[in-house]
């Protein structure tokens, strides 16, 4: 009976600010264990300066739109939550696209009209409603950066590899000697999906290992 209580009490404890942030960057992952996001994942990591710029504007939006809608949990009504969420991200939303704008043309029309398509991005919407809807604006800050930054890690992994090999070149610089012959496929939406699935074979194989040992 004493070790049933113990185990129901480790279940019932409320994990720390530290878990909630270092979740997103392992654990729960958005882009290797949930998956999800795939439509920019695999659409803009063709170089590392767009995966970059992509996972820092989800970043500022999912950050944002939490501890907003944290504030604001008690004030809206439960039958209009949604249509809400969704109206507080289309505002950070806009703001990103404008500030991507003033900062960089040519950046913002690489990325296209993936920036606005952040208003769809199932990782936000869903933290919306699992996490920032029931738990404090510090708790749905900490969730929303490290579920951000763990979305820009993985599109950085993506877009890192998917340029070194198709262009020879990181973050604009070139790497690898003129003899070197590139991979054009990776540039290509085939590349995107051959890359995720290579990172998702390493992840899972060290998962495994982690679990076994």
């Amino acid at each position: 009976m004493e070790i049933r209580t113990k185990v129901i009490n480790s279940h019932d404890k409320t994990p720390s600010h530290s878990d909630e942030f270092i979740k997103g960057l392992w654990r729960e992952n958005p882009v290797f264990v949930q998956v999800l996001g795939m439509c920019p994942t695999l659409a803009v990591t063709n170089s590392a300066i767009n995966a970059l710029a992509m996972g820092l504007a989800t970043f500022f939006v999912i950050v944002m739109s939490n501890t907003l809608v944290s504030l604001l949990r008690h004030a809206i009504p439960q039958q209009v939550r949604i249509a809400s969420y969704i109206l507080i991200i289309a505002t950070f939303v806009t703001l990103v696209d404008y500030l991507l704008q003033a900062m960089s043309l040519t950046l913002h029309q690489a990325l296209g009209a993936f920036v606005p398509l952040i208003v769809v991005n199932c990782v936000i919407l869903g933290r919306a409603e699992a996490f920032a809807s029931k738990n404090s604006a510090a708790r749905s800050f900490l969730d929303g950066a490290g579920m951000g930054l763990g979305f820009t890690l993985g599109l950085l992994c993506l877009g890192m590899v998917r340029e070194l090999l198709g262009s020879g070149s990181l973050f604009g610089f070139m790497l690898l000697p003129d003899n070197f012959e590139k991979w054009t496929i990776m540039l290509l939406p085939g590349g995107g999906f051959f890359t995720l699935g290579l990172w998702l074979l390493v992840i899972n194989y060290f998962n495994r290992r982690k679990v076994q040992s």
